[in-house]
């Protein structure tokens, strides 16, 4: 064998003809001729790089748009509502057709599917809706409703709308349930006034004590007006009176009863009951056996 035909068996040089033939036909990359098995090697991992940084990201996208039609698949599937978190009462599924709902306007609601009581009117408020006329149905259903969520809020409220007559034995039986299973019970004659409690408790969630405590002033006239209305027939007008003609509660004590007619506005029947309060005991003292 000639060194021409050793050297064409050892690395097969290709013709010209079958390089164009192999580039035109060929959709693989170049076939590297003249190169050593370490150059060839380095030349596959370099061209590898790219095929596999371009492979990841086709699967990043793939996996992108594969969430991106996963979640709006969901989002067909869901009902067309939205959950606002704070601001709505939720409401379970069996209540939806309940027609208390009508009456809730002031408060937005929502549908829920998570929660086991009727009605979640705050973070730790829950409401188990009850009708009357229900209840003489199906007298065991409040039982096992009441036992299911003893522990699940802070606050529990039975709310029982009295839709039906001779009401009192079995809203004296309701109480005692209410009772037993530390429930906070809430009677309504009417679905309006249903949904005005639902209303009350989703806006006052927030508000503290003082907004429903009673606001004495502390001036000298407030106190001397709350002290004295407190006696039948003695008005505001009344107070102020007694006020600028004897300047004190205690000139007022010690006023006789010919000072006390001469005002303007007082009776005999006035001045009795006035003159009455100051000798009436604050105790009163239990009969001994």
């Amino acid at each position: 064998m000639s060194n021409n035909e050793q050297n064409e068996s050892t690395w097969k040089i290709p013709s010209l003809e079958e390089i164009e033939k192999q580039k035109a036909t060929s959709s693989k990359p170049k076939t590297l001729f003249f190169k050593s098995k370490q150059s060839a090697n380095t030349t596959n991992q370099d061209s590898s790089t790219p095929h596999a940084a371009v492979t990841a990201t086709n699967a990043t996208t793939g996996a992108a748009q594969n969430k991106v039609i996963t979640n709006i698949t969901q989002q067909n599937n869901k009902p067309n509502y939205r959950r606002t978190v704070g601001n709505t009462i939720l409401v379970s599924p069996n209540q939806q057709k309940n027609p208390v709902l009508k009456f809730i306007r002031n408060v937005p609601y929502e549908p829920s599917e998570s929660i086991k009581v009727d009605y979640v009117v705050g973070q730790t408020t829950g409401v188990i809706y009850l009708s009357l006329r229900y209840h003489r149905l199906y007298p065991t259903y409040i039982y096992d409703r009441l036992n299911n969520v003893k522990h699940l809020y802070v606050t529990r409220i039975l709310l029982v709308y009295v839709d039906a007559e001779n009401y009192h034995d079995a809203v004296r039986e309701i109480n005692r349930i209410a009772i037993l299973s530390d429930f906070t019970l809430m009677l309504c004659w009417s679905l309006e006034e249903a949904g005005r409690y639902l209303e009350s408790y989703k806006a006052f969630e927030n508000t503290g004590a003082d907004l429903i405590r009673e606001r004495v002033e502390n001036d000298y006239l407030a106190k001397m007006t709350d002290c004295l209305t407190n006696i039948r027939s003695v008005n505001k007008t009344d107070v102020l009176t007694l006020l600028s003609n004897f300047g004190s509660l205690k000139n007022v004590m010690e006023a006789s009863t010919e000072e006390l007619s001469l005002c303007p506005g007082f009776g005999e029947q006035k001045v009795k009951r006035i003159q009455r309060v100051w000798k009436q005991p604050f105790l009163i003292n239990k009969k001994k056996a």
